[in-house]
């Protein structure tokens, strides 16, 4: 391993940057291919290669389809022995798969059986956790790799986890592995996962957007290493910490919005309550986003998710500051107040945050922050105005985080001036929920002509709009 630390080191060379573009893409290239071969009878073997979908509807012996032909890297004898149990409807069935590269003992159960034949009349492609949950041949195999096979896997894997440990390489190696390139054997293989885990763990902590939003899924529908390493997931053996550490970093940036608390509200709430029952600081700060959003319904969840931040000191502290949030947002909304509001430039969010607790803004229609020093975090202030309809943030650095947040919130918005103001079309693309919108300035933002054609044909009472100094222009 130090031959392969020493060559990797040289094919990024000394510096802080690598020179070669081509070299990441190369090298993960190989390794997808290494660890890909390292299952590759077990594949390509007739008893076990049911397609996703065949998977779903139960297919276990996919006898008249070919198998693939994948880049062999490994295997000296492609000849496969297998042996198959006589199956028996009324007792445990396994059937054994060995070759020259990998040993796998399967169980199939009744049970599971049924779970196949449930889910038989639906012709959709299952997501990968369903695949690997749903499945026999995955969720209950018992992989062991021989010893040849065992060492190259470490080997490619080990490649992986030096790449994901040089800073200038971490974004495109997660850009990479976001859509999951590994097969599904290798995603159920417990030793191949927590030794992956390392490299999911440094995209957790990189700060970098780019890099930690490349933990959940590709697109909507599928399934990312958020996923699969949360409770529950194929990959995870642990109580939570990775979970807890990847929604830290995607809180703290700018997945701090509805979507994503529902998302959480409806899949990992167990998981969630637990973490803070534990004291977990971020999951207590989530249960409290998740009744101060209003993103819980049930009222029994409600006063269990109260009950769960009143057993820990930090869950009573930030409970109590979510009920004073709670009095001074009512304060806040009763009617009264000014209609028109213009701050001082140089204002910062402080000063925003200190005009908006001193009295009742129920009546405010039009907010001018014009040439203020306010970021995207006065965003959880300006969604509580419930009257605001008109907003001027000219020359700001309010960005794409701060848009997100506006657009799930003040739906009701009709003028936004974002002049000169550091959003790019990520945050643009939010605000086509705003279907109030009626005016919008874009003029000097990183505002694209796709982005801008999106906008256009999903804000049907978009009249006015200024794109001058952009690419739309």
């Amino acid at each position: 391993m130090e031959v392969v630390k020493k060559f990797i080191h040289s094919m990024h060379g000394p510096t802080g940057q690598c020179p070669h573009p081509r070299v990441l893409p190369n090298l993960v290239a190989v390794c997808l291919a290494a660890i890909y071969s390292c299952y590759e009878e077990f594949i390509n073997s007739r008893d076990n290669s049911p397609s996703l979908k065949e998977i779903r509807n139960g297919c276990q012996q996919p006898c008249d389809r070919k198998p693939n032909l994948p880049l062999r890297l490994l295997h000296t004898s492609p000849d496969l022995v297998s042996q198959e149990a006589t199956l028996n409807e009324s007792r445990l069935k396994s059937v054994i798969v060995t070759s020259n590269e990998i040993h796998v003992e399967v169980e199939r159960n009744n049970t599971a059986n049924q779970k196949m034949t449930a889910n038989a009349g639906n012709d959709s492609e299952p997501n990968l956790i369903d695949c690997l949950m749903v499945s026999p041949t995955c969720s209950t195999m018992t992989i062991e790799l021989s010893a040849q096979a065992d060492r190259i896997l470490g080997c490619y894997v080990e490649i992986l986890k030096m790449l994901s440990d040089y800073d200038d390489w971490r974004p495109a190696l997660a850009s990479l592995l976001q859509p999951i390139p590994f097969p599904k054997e290798a995603l159920a293989h417990e030793k191949f996962t927590k030794e992956l885990k390392y490299v999911i763990q440094r995209f957790a902590e990189d700060p970098r957007q780019e890099v930690h939003s490349c933990l959940l899924s590709v697109r909507a529908g599928k399934d990312g290493w958020f996923q699969l390493y949360s409770p529950g997931g194929v990959a995870c053996d642990d109580d939570g910490e990775l979970f807890a550490n990847m929604v830290h970093i995607l809180m703290g940036s700018c997945y701090k919005t509805k979507k994503f608390l529902l998302s959480l509200a409806e899949n990992k709430l167990g998981p969630c309550m637990l973490l803070a029952l534990r004291g977990n600081q971020t999951m207590v700060e989530i249960l409290c986003l998740m009744l101060e959003y209003n993103i819980i319904d049930n009222k029994d969840t409600q006063l269990q998710i109260i009950s769960t931040l009143e057993s820990t000191d930090v869950g009573k502290k930030m409970y109590e500051q979510l009920c004073d949030r709670q009095r001074e947002l009512k304060e806040l909304q009763r009617k009264g107040g000014p209609t028109r509001l213009t701050l001082p430039s140089k204002s910062t969010d402080a000063d925003l945050a200190r005009l908006l607790s001193s009295g009742s803004f129920g009546n405010l229609e039009n907010l001018s922050l014009a040439f203020t020093n306010v970021t995207s975090a006065c965003a959880e202030h300006l969604i509580k105005l419930p009257s605001l309809k008109q907003l001027n943030l000219w020359s700001t650095q309010f960005g794409d985080a701060g848009l997100r947040l506006l657009s799930e919130h003040l739906t009701m918005l009709k003028v936004l001036n974002l002049c000169e103001t550091p959003v790019t079309d990520a945050g643009l693309l939010a605000l086509s929920s705003m279907k109030s919108l009626c005016s919008l300035n874009m003029n000097s933002t990183k505002l694209s002509a796709d982005t801008y054609e999106d906008l256009k044909a999903k804000l049907p009472n978009l009249k006015d709009v200024d794109v001058r100094y952009t690419e739309a222009w």
